[in-house]
């Protein structure tokens, strides 16, 4: 610790050349905290899904529809506990810039496949209760300021009701919260009976099933059987699990992490030509007093062990900064109002960044600290 003063005024030495260091590798963590925060927006949904929920959707595809008879014959499949379906609804408020996620479930079995969803007790009784009823996710509802007890307007963009009109209105029931941090609280979802009643064609339809199976290690099994009980019929389908469900939508837009990784380490190698050389100017401009500092008593060691604390001291400034800035921009939630709702910046991808920032002024110090520590008085001396 004695030794940081003379670490200190080194760095001051040039403050221009290293401020403009910190600034150079503050942009690079800023970037890497923000690709990580979005790589957990595409992958995120992935790594939470429930390793005992099957999906199952029409084997052609999964805009194509399923009979809602089905229900009954999936929950006869051994293994099967719980079956929920879904439909897409597709509908906007007020404009279409403000679409996101409905969807018509069966109210009661929602929060059993769905234990990852919080919602108070008194606002489930009226989820049950009321046929209008919707519950809508925290951030959706933070989106649009919408409180418990608001009846809301939906533009339907797909969904007719029997009287030709595209309006739905829905009271708002609840307000769920997800039960741990990246849980996806965008969804809005109603009853499937009062959309089933209404809506002007499709009755009886639905578009995928959810299920929950009783062993995780018998998901292949599972789904072959449900693929086998619904072969040859005019809707066939097609069974997988969640995760291999997500994984195969996220993958449709394409390898995020692969692009975030070339991204992120082409702009890492930059940024350590930039501090090595910085380093090492800085290095070649103190020969005379690295000599002096060895005729004094300094050993090689202690030489080599305080231009990598320097180097270090400028890798860590920066990527502290840069992984601050990322953090708090991502504090702010999904930039995209919607298209991202699992947009956060993990504790892991932060102690990461800490890591890497060290092992960046480790590198880019090491070739400079080994000239110090062979430096030779004499030699120092004779150039000065």
């Amino acid at each position: 610790m004695r030794y940081l003063p003379l670490v200190w005024r080194n760095l001051l030495r040039r403050k221009t050349r290293t401020i403009f260091t910190v600034l150079s590798i503050v942009m690079a963590f800023l970037l890497f905290g923000i690709l990580s925060a979005l790589n957990m927006a595409f992958v995120g949904n992935v790594e939470l899904a429930g390793n005992d929920r099957l999906i199952v959707q029409h084997k052609v595809s999964i805009i194509q529809l399923l009979p809602e008879s089905y229900r009954v014959r999936l929950e006869k499949i051994p293994g099967v506990v719980d079956v929920l379906h879904q439909t897409f609804f597709g509908g906007i408020y007020q404009k279409p810039s403000n679409f996101f996620m409905q969807v018509p479930v069966i109210p009661d079995r929602l929060l059993k496949l769905y234990p990852e969803y919080i919602l108070p007790e008194d606002q489930k009784k009226a989820w049950l209760s009321d046929r209008t009823c919707a519950i809508v996710g925290r951030q959706t509802a933070t989106r649009f300021g919408w409180k418990v007890g608001d009846r809301v307007p939906i533009q339907a963009t797909i969904w007719r009701k029997k009287d030709n009109s595209t309006a739905w209105e829905f009271n708002i029931c609840g307000i769920f919260d997800g039960n741990r941090q990246g849980v996806d609280t965008t969804p809005f979802f109603f009853n499937y009976d009062y959309f089933d009643e209404a809506r002007l064609f499709g009755q009886g339809s639905v578009g995928w099933y959810v299920i929950r199976i009783n062993d995780p290690a018998k998901a292949p099994e599972i789904a072959r059987r449900i693929d086998e009980e619904f072969a040859n019929s005019p809707a066939e389908t097609k069974t997988t699990t969640e995760k291999a469900f997500l994984t195969a939508f996220a993958k449709q837009i394409g390898d995020i992490g692969a692009i975030i990784r070339a991204i992120v380490t082409a702009v890492f190698f930059t940024i350590l030509l930039v501090a090595a050389n910085t380093m090492a100017q800085s290095v070649r401009e103190r020969t005379s007093e690295l000599a002096v500092l060895k005729t004094l008593g300094f050993s090689d060691g202690l030489i080599l062990l305080l231009v990598l604390v320097e180097s270090s001291a400028v890798a860590l400034t920066g990527g502290g900064i840069g992984l601050g800035l990322a953090w708090l921009f991502a504090q702010g939630g999904d930039p995209t109002n919607g298209m991202l709702p699992s947009f956060y910046l993990p504790n892991a991808d932060l102690v990461s960044g800490v890591l890497y920032a060290l092992l960046l002024g480790l590198i880019a110090g090491i070739l400079p600290a080994v000239q110090a520590m062979r430096l030779r008085i004499v030699d120092a001396l004779r150039r000065t």
